[in-house]
């Protein structure tokens, strides 16, 4: 068995905390329960945060502006006036913590944290007192470098200097299923041991203080590897979340775990078992031992007895009290915009204490109060990253360029370029100039561009790229390119390339012509993300939504003639999408030939101040797809933003409408209709 290290807090900084957490660096006797005799009983409130991303504060640094919709400001509210509720509370972070913002990309990238400095949202959650907290795959989109030294981690891995350990945050972080490929142990401690004491009552209902031992394990989806890649290749490897289960949870149990939470940054799949599954944890809810799973990854909400999401629906699932398989779970959402509680009741039986699930309630408690109100915001955490927030916006604000028209993804869904081409066009511009400097045998193949949609309205209305008019900053380049990706580029064939496209019409549902009730044109279950646009005036295609998946891409042409099966191509894409994220077909990191060292989001800075002034005519009228014209019985129906048909009429699209202010999703999201026949 690995052996792990005691992790201890200094009680001398941290008065106000009652537990101490605990990661045995050798095999130790575990600890008697103190003043716990048979027919005790207490509560524990475990809290849940996940997929924060950096949202420290409720502030959108793309628009400027204030935003009370999310924020880890808010979510304090909540912490707060749960530990006020709950006598006995342990709280907890999923992970995909340090990475989303441009505070984010600014501390990381920017003007890097010292090693004596504790990062931003860190400085936060020692503040609101975490007892621990597990790893998302986005904590590795900086590299391993910047993630041992904000973590206060030395990690043994090849190429990683890290002369001494740094600051970092003042809790155990977890990772059971990540490991070193240098020293065969995991990255970070698989699992901690939180020593609480806790107002119990004993069989007579007198109050006493008795000690709860609170095992938490972490995992971290094992597509990471194909996710970044570039960081992580030949450094880590990953194991199942199943198979590091397995391995871990009857040893937290023997060094004395009373509890055991999984702490799983992933959601649920049913389909076989698989090492590699990214969702694994309806699978996971089977391993003996786990009392609680908190969950994240996929952004959604969980309790939720409305909910329509497959996974939420499977066998097993129960979607109304928040059970997997029986095991209380949670998900609350993402950027701080819920907060998880699962309320267990606990009995000691004399020798350990046992939880009575039947009187377990899980909840998913929101911050949003009302339809335009919200609890308020914890002032104290703006209080601790004043000084980040307000470099993060002197930052942001340098100038680049300007533009004539708006940029926005409101309608990217159903044909609008104006916030995809001018990205495609710096990408493709950059591909160009390597090749003619560094690749001369491909100087005679075409060049095409993929980006996406990255917002898409998944957090609510706000959540769509929107730039306006006139000046051009930082933060509109961020706006519209929101991950720090490195531009890679891959040699595709044309089956290769039709492969692509007909991978990212999945974005699309499968219309009924015959249907007079209305039809979602939409595919919320693919994410925009993974909706890969190219926008080259010489490339031109059409979506056949008529068709099933797969066979919907038609008249594919380069040029004004068909794309032949062997005809190659280059094509600038990112390297999330080129190492094999999003599970496009063939693209599995073997046909990549430029890896570069320049994220997307600089290529494109570099672009517009070069170009200097972005007009529609050059910048946002090379649209490469339309929908295959069909005529429909019934109304054909999509999301998007209020009161913003105008922009779809601006960007040449004709038949859009809006036909309801909201489309019943409570995410003040309106409802609008296409004319699929124009």
């Amino acid at each position: 068995m690995a052996t792990h290290l005691r992790y201890q807090i200094c009680i001398a900084l941290l008065p106000a905390l009652l537990s101490v957490p605990a990661l045995a660096a050798k095999p130790a006797k575990p600890a008697k329960p103190a003043g716990a005799a048979a027919g005790t009983t207490a509560s524990l409130a475990l809290l849940e945060t996940t997929d924060l991303h950096a949202n420290v504060v409720g502030y959108d640094y793309y628009k400027l502006a204030p935003e009370p919709s999310h924020g880890l400001d808010r979510t304090a509210t909540l912490i707060r006036q749960a530990r006020a509720e709950f006598p006995n509370t342990v709280l907890l972070d999923n992970g995909d913590t340090i990475q989303g913002t441009a505070l984010a990309d600014y501390q990381a990238q920017v003007k890097p944290v010292g090693c004596g400095e504790t990062l931003g949202i860190y400085k936060v959650m020692n503040g609101l007192k975490y007892d621990g907290a597990g790893i998302g795959n986005h904590e590795f989109n900086y590299g391993l470098g910047f993630l041992g030294q904000v973590t206060g981690k030395r990690f043994q891995v090849a190429g990683v200097e890290q002369p001494r350990r740094c600051a970092g945050p003042a809790f155990p972080m977890v990772l059971a299923n990540v490991v070193s490929a240098k020293t065969n142990k995991p990255l970070f401690p698989p699992y901690a041991i939180i020593d609480k004491q806790v107002q119990a009552l004993d069989a007579a209902g007198k109050p006493v203080r008795a000690l709860l031992r609170v095992g938490i394990i972490g995992f971290a989806p094992p597509t990471i590897m194909e996710w970044d890649r570039r960081w992580l290749e030949g450094r880590v490897t990953t194991q199942g979340v199943v198979e590091a289960a397995r391995r871990y949870v009857p040893e937290m149990r023997r060094q004395g775990a009373d509890l055991v939470v999984a702490i799983s940054h992933g959601g649920l799949d049913a389909s076989p078992y698989s090492p590699a599954m990214e969702n694994a944890n309806w699978h996971l809810a089977k391993v003996d031992g786990i009392d609680a799973m908190l969950l994240g990854h996929s952004h959604q909400l969980f309790p939720n007895a409305d909910s329509t999401v497959p996974q939420f629906n499977l066998p097993g699932v129960d979607k109304v009290k928040g059970l997997v398989h029986g095991v209380p779970t949670v998900m609350p959402n993402l950027w701080g915009k819920h907060l998880g509680v699962i309320q267990l009741q606990l009995r000691h039986d004399g020798k350990r204490w046992l939880v009575e699930r039947e009187r377990t309630v899980v909840q998913a408690r929101a911050a949003q109060t009302g339809a335009n109100s919200f609890v308020d915001a914890d002032p104290a955490v703006m209080r601790l990253v004043q000084a980040e927030h307000e470099a993060t916006i002197r930052y942001v604000k340098t100038p680049v360029g300007a533009t004539e028209f708006r940029m926005s993804s409101y309608f990217a869904d159903v044909g609008d370029v104006s916030a995809l081409q001018v990205v495609n066009q710096a990408q493709t511009a950059y591909v160009q100039d390597y090749v003619a400097a560094n690749l001369p045998q491909y100087k005679d193949l075409p060049v095409l561009s993929m980006t996406a949609p990255f917002k898409s309205g998944v957090a609510g209305a706000a959540d769509y790229t929107d730039v306006q008019p006139g000046p051009l900053a930082l933060n509109n380049a961020a706006d519209l390119y929101l991950y720090p990706n490195a531009l890679y580029a891959v040699k595709v064939d044309g089956a290769g390339l039709k492969a692509w496209l007909e991978k990212a019409a999945q974005r699309f549902r499968t219309i009924d012509p015959a249907e007079t009730a209305p039809q979602q044109l939409v595919n919320l279950d693919v994410a925009s993300y993974n909706f890969d646009t190219p926008t080259a005036s010489e490339l031109r295609y059409e979506i056949d939504v008529t068709r099933a998946p797969g066979e919907r891409i038609r008249q594919l042409s380069w040029r004004g003639r068909p794309v032949a099966a062997d005809q190659e191509f280059l094509v600038a894409t990112n390297n999330y999408r080129a190492s094999g994220g999003g599970h496009f077909p063939g693209l599995d990191g073997s046909k990549t030939v430029i890896a570069s060292p320049d994220n997307s989001r600089d290529v494109l800075i570099a672009y517009v101040r070069k170009a200097g002034q972005l007009t529609r005519a050059a910048n946002a009228s090379s649209r490469s797809w339309r929908f295959t014209p069909v005529k429909t019985a019934g109304p054909v129906v999509f999301p998007s933003a209020p009161g913003m048909a105008a922009l779809a009429a601006e960007a040449g699209l004709r038949g859009v409408r809006q036909v309801a202010a909201d489309d019943g999703r409570g995410k003040g999201v309106a409802l609008y209709a296409i004319d699929l026949s124009q």
